[in-house]
């Protein structure tokens, strides 16, 4: 089972007190954007084999959204963090860096 700590409140929760809630840091658009943008924001994702960043919400919980980061293939939690960081924090990107070789982080915002 897919354990989180909140970074809101502290807890740790179970996936089955989580809404997951799509990829993290996409750019999102406006308004006046043409069809092809926002057809890219609706439907076009990375969807990776191995670090993800992923939005999450603690449903049972405080109710709050952070960001997760995650590996897809051996479901390891590198960490969490707020969501209203623009990137992940530069120590869980070292972290990171140090156990999947050839990592680098792509950012999308």
């Amino acid at each position: 089972m897919l354990v989180l700590t909140c970074p809101c409140c502290g807890a740790a929760a179970e996936e089955t007190e989580l809404a997951p809630g799509g990829e993290a840091h996409i750019a999102r658009v406006g308004p006046g954007a043409d069809a092809e943008a926002f057809e890219a924001y609706l439907f076009h994702r990375k969807n990776p084999k191995g670090v993800h960043f992923e939005r999450w919400r603690h449903a049972h919980g405080c109710g709050k959204w952070f960001h997760a980061a995650r590996n897809t293939v051996t479901l390891e939690v590198y960490g969490t963090y707020p969501a209203q960081a623009s990137e992940p924090p530069r120590e869980l990107l070292d972290k990171i860096a140090a156990r999947v070789p050839g990592f680098a982080w792509e950012g999308r915002a």
